[in-house]
């Protein structure tokens, strides 16, 4: 038997003790690197992980700017209201809990079902309202039973308000919840950040025009939290800024007046300064509350809006787009005048009628038998048809379109608002392209009295008429007037914008304003809605056909349903001889334009000019005799193109 080698055994151990020390040692190695590279390398990071574990970043909402008209008058502001919010992360049972809610704090079912679709639109760590402007009483139920309620609040928020309701609702417009469409528009604009703990945004009008004014921006307060996500203390706070506040041209006084003088009809009006293209009353009636959308139209409220055949949710003014009728001749003459083919002193002999050469078809005058010798000015203030109807005919599409088009016809007049329509000013390449159809001549015809493709807005019309009043200057319709510096409350005030200026001859534009003026006087379209005025006004009346009458047919109102009727048109500035306001009014199915929007037209200036109020003038039976245009024969060439008149309307209506 051998005997065990000390010296070996030794020696085996020996290595063993140094292989386990290099172990030992690359172990220790390893985590002393491992120490290093987290506490000096990945320091930055690993520091910034556990402070997000503390403290927590909170976005501070600013306050969002007020809405003023030109003389201070609040148009929308907010106010603080308490409100009962549900944080789900932190509430177990939905349904217990608004049911054991329900017996503390009224619930109603309209708000679990806004609850609802609010929880499907949001993150289940943030807090979602159940219950608005709750009452004191209400607030003091809930918070003596706090305790049975984890995850739910009490707090206070800023609400929006509309004092004037729909007066103003299609300028002013509305916030509304921030969707996914905002917040890709926010995203593209880079302003996602700013908007933080922010649950509202404009929606339409003036608040979503000025959106990024009215916002401000979002502060932040860095709050310490314990291990159970409750604040411990607030640790800096870089404060929001307040957004801007807003004033506007508007008047609202001159607003309301407008809002009355139409009573129960449909249409629209606008008023500018011709001065710098103010806008001083925008008006679409009928008109919605703007205050159902903040919190969540419910959904009976916004069925009865979108299905209503009034169509309260359309801004007129903007995106109703109408035949200018004869509205459109004042244009027209000076057109003719500008182009060389009409002198004032040339004259027509009107049988009723016109015929293009070499055609037995008729284009009716609306006065049957015709007005006999016609002169420009006359064609003006008479409204006589066969004047245009030649006119039209002597120009040809293609010139009329060219020069309609600068004064604001057939293209956007870049309000300030969103929405806008541009109507159609037709021409030859656009039939072409609509349609797939060439121009005939017979369509020349009657859209030299405004009629056939032709659609314009009501502020259009206001642009064109502004550019005959003041001389020839375009201005860019202006709804800002000022802004506030949040800062230090200064107001900076908006300049003009003249978007062009036209050349046009002073004498030519003379004789069309003479025309006009003399359309408000005795024997003139609206000499009785004018009459005994103590400032002379200038104006145009227009009856825009809604449904085609057949050549050999005579249009009868009485016959016609109320929704058929021809609509009324007026445009008109004031006073002539120095113009401060420009006024376009446009009534649906409101039949002629010299008894029912000429009178509208005359409340608005009157207020504007006198002070005087709706009634404070004599009573209409005291005034001259109307001087009515009657249905202006806008018959085409071929009578199957009249429904697409009608189509294009409604398409228009529908963008």
């Amino acid at each position: 038997m051998k005997l065990p080698n000390a010296h070996e055994e030794f020696q085996r151990y020996y290595n063993r003790i140094r292989i386990a020390a290099a172990g030992a040692a690359l172990l220790f190695l390893v985590l002393f690197g491992r120490f290093v590279w987290l506490q000096a390398i990945q320091y930055d990071r690993y520091h910034a992980l556990a402070e997000n574990n503390r403290i927590a970043l909170v976005p501070a909402k600013p306050s969002r700017g007020a809405i003023y008209d030109r003389s201070g008058t609040i148009l929308a502001h907010n106010y603080s209201a308490h409100t009962l919010e549900i944080t789900p992360a932190k509430t177990g049972g939905l349904e217990d809990t608004l049911d054991r809610l329900a017996a503390i704090v009224r619930i109603e079912d309209a708000d679990r079902k806004r609850f609802k679709r609010l929880l499907a639109e949001s993150k289940n760590f943030e807090s979602i309202p159940i219950r608005y402007r709750l009452s004191e009483d209400e607030v003091a139920r809930f918070t003596v039973n706090r305790f049975r309620f984890p995850g739910v609040e009490v707090r206070a928020r800023l609400f929006r308000h509309y004092p004037f309701a729909d007066s103003f609702a299609h300028v002013v417009g509305y916030i509304g919840r921030i969707n996914d469409k905002d917040i890709e528009r926010l995203r593209e604009n880079g302003q996602e950040a700013n908007y933080r703990g922010t649950d509202l945004i404009g929606k339409l009008g003036i608040e979503k025009s000025y959106e990024r004014w009215l916002h401000g921006r979002t502060g932040i307060e860095k709050v310490e939290v314990d291990s159970a996500g409750k604040a411990v203390r607030i640790l800096s706070r870089t404060a929001p800024q307040a957004g801007n506040d807003i004033h506007l041209n508007l008047d609202t006084k001159l607003q309301q007046v407008a809002e009355a003088s139409f009573g129960s009809l449909r249409g629209a009006l606008v008023a500018l300064d011709p001065r710098d293209g103010g806008v001083l009353a925008l008006v679409s009636k009928p008109g919605f509350d703007p205050n159902l959308f903040i919190d969540g139209i419910d959904p009976v409220s916004w069925k009865g809006l979108n299905e209503s055949p009034d169509r309260p949710l359309i801004n007129r003014a903007l995106r109703g787009v109408y035949p200018p009728g004869s509205t459109i001749k004042p244009f027209m003459a000076l057109a003719g005048l500008e182009l060389g083919l009409r002198r004032p002193a040339d004259t027509i002999d009107d049988p009723g009628y016109y015929s293009l050469p070499g055609s037995r078809h008729r284009y009716r005058d609306w006065k049957a038998g015709g007005h006999g010798i016609v002169d420009l000015k006359k064609s003006i203030v008479i409204s006589c048809d066969t004047y245009y109807y030649q006119l039209a005919h002597q120009l040809g599409i293609q010139r009329m379109h060219d020069f309609l088009s600068p004064l604001g016809f057939g293209r956007r007049t870049e309000i300030d608002l969103d929405g806008e329509l541009a109507g159609v000013l037709p021409s030859p390449a656009w039939k072409q392209q609509r349609f797939k159809q060439i121009w005939w001549p017979g369509e020349t015809v009657i859209a030299g009295i405004g009629q056939g493709y032709n659609l314009t807005t009501p502020m259009q019309l206001a642009v064109a008429t502004m550019a005959v009043a003041n001389g020839g200057t375009v201005y860019k319709p202006q709804l800002l007037r000022a802004w506030s510096d949040p800062a230090d409350g200064s107001l900076h005030y908006a300049a003009a914008q003249a978007l062009r200026r036209l050349d046009l001859k002073p004498a030519h534009l003379r004789i069309v304003q003479d025309a006009m003026v003399a359309v408000t006087q005795p024997g003139g379209t609206a000499a009785g809605a004018f009459a005994g005025t103590p400032y002379l006004a200038a104006g145009k009346t227009g009856t825009a056909q809604v449904i085609g009458i057949k050549q050999h047919e005579r249009y009868d109102e009485s016959k016609v349903h109320e929704r058929l009727r021809d609509h009324a048109l007026f445009i008109a500035y004031a006073p002539a001889e120095a113009p401060r306001i420009v006024v376009a009014v446009m009534v649906e199915n409101g039949g002629h334009g010299g008894s029912t929007a000429a009178p509208i037209a005359r409340e608005v200036m009157d207020y504007w000019l006198l002070g005087l109020l709706p009634g404070e003038r004599p009573p209409v039976a005291e005034r001259a005799p109307v001087l009515e245009e009657e249905q202006e024969d806008s018959s085409p060439a071929d009578d199957a193109s009249l429904p697409l008149v009608d189509a294009l309307r409604e398409e228009e209506h529908d963008d």
